[in-house]
């Protein structure tokens, strides 16, 4: 049967290997882009109107693309798509399922997914359930059957583009501090066996940062992004990843700032980096399409040596450096800024991730770079 004359049919065949799995459609679902373009697929995810975690909108936000070939689950959980549909341009997903852990956060944080082909057969030693049973769980929509590569192609030409599912109404996730909704409401104290303690801000957190550093044996002030630090005891600083537009975190800025005013080391990774960099006076701006990427190439500047980074954001922080500050690393691809540093005191930050689950973990000595300057 051609793949076009397959998706007519309410039961639908995908070859899997030696597998072949056969599931129940359901109903046809089409997303709507700010530009017109309209695909359409059949739903494999939550009804629209399902039951919102945290009262975060489902169904509409900003439409974006990523190319990572594995990793779905640490991708769906990663605070940074809080307010986004996320189109995966591997062309097959669900083949291995639902693991009961190594999520990025505790629950699923995009606004909707759009697949080429949903495999509802899955096998993997790890999985507890389908992707289907998971986003029905959790409220969120989600079609197969689109032609990814096109829509990709239509978001490459136009950029970052807002979209909804059908009659969901448009919702613009950089309109507000989508942060608040993806950082804990309460302050956490994990200790550690070293003597030192860093506090994170958490704009939306990443899980495998507070491994990285509960694993090298520290103690950590896990804390709400406008947490007042005058209150905390700690040695260092460190400034997590998160959603939206970076100026609309004012309160999480105005404490930076009270911090880049002693001399206590401070690391920002991703919004943390862009954070960093408005509250030591520099400008932020929006990327036409966003770095969203397990392969994204970057130079040091200060030794030449590049590095393959996984990174997930829309903005970036302009060239233009303030007195004190140096750029630190580049994007080959593009030129933008992929982090800066002092040149006196010891505060640095990057765009990408260098702990990234579920990779590359290239850069992942940066995590070191910040315990020496404790």
């Amino acid at each position: 049967m051609h793949r076009s004359q397959s998706h007519r049919h309410c039961n639908h065949l995908l070859l899997l290997g030696d597998f072949v799995t056969i599931f129940r459609m359901k109903d046809k679902l089409t997303l709507t882009l700010r530009n017109g373009l309209s695909v359409s697929g059949q739903s494999f995810g939550a009804p629209l109107g399902a039951a919102t975690y945290k009262n975060s909108p489902r169904g509409a936000g900003e439409v974006v693309f990523l190319t990572g070939m594995v990793g779905y689950p640490e991708s769906l959980t990663d605070p940074s798509f809080a307010g986004q549909i996320l189109v995966l341009t591997y062309p097959l997903v669900g083949n291995y399922g639902v693991p009961v852990g190594g999520f990025e956060s505790g629950h699923i944080q995009i606004a909707g997914l759009v697949v080429s082909e949903y495999s509802e057969k899955y096998s993997h030693h790890t999985a507890a359930r389908s992707l289907a049973d998971w986003l029905s769980s959790e409220g969120v929509p989600a079609i197969t059957g689109v032609d990814t590569r096109a829509l990709t192609q239509n978001l490459r030409e136009h950029g970052t583009i807002l979209g909804q599912f059908d009659r969901v109404p448009v919702y613009d996730p950089s309109a507000e501090n989508i942060v608040a909704r993806v950082s804990p409401a309460e302050p956490t104290f994990h200790k550690g066996n070293k003597k030192k303690t860093i506090a994170i801000l958490d704009c939306g957190m990443k899980l495998g940062i507070l491994r990285n550093f509960l694993e090298r044996g520290y103690s950590v002030w896990h804390l709400p992004h406008d947490h007042d630090l005058s209150g905390i005891e700690y040695d260092g600083l460190f400034i997590s990843n998160g959603p939206g537009d970076p100026k609309q975190a004012k309160k999480t800025i105005a404490t930076v700032k009270r911090a880049l005013a002693g001399t206590k080391p401070i690391f920002g990774i991703c919004l943390g980096h862009q954070i960093l960099a408005l509250a030591s006076g520099h400008s932020t701006f929006k990327l036409p399409y966003g770095h969203r990427s397990q392969n994204q190439p970057v130079r040091e500047l200060t030794t030449g040596r590049a590095f393959v980074t996984s990174q997930n954001h829309g903005y970036a922080v302009s060239d233009e450096m303030q007195t004190g500050w140096e750029v630190g690393f580049e994007n080959i691809n593009d030129g933008s800024v992929e982090g800066i540093r002092h040149t006196k005191k010891p505060f640095f930050s990057v765009q990408f991730h260098p702990e990234a689950c579920p990779g590359p973990v290239d850069a992942n000595y940066l995590f070191d770079e910040f315990i020496r300057a404790l």
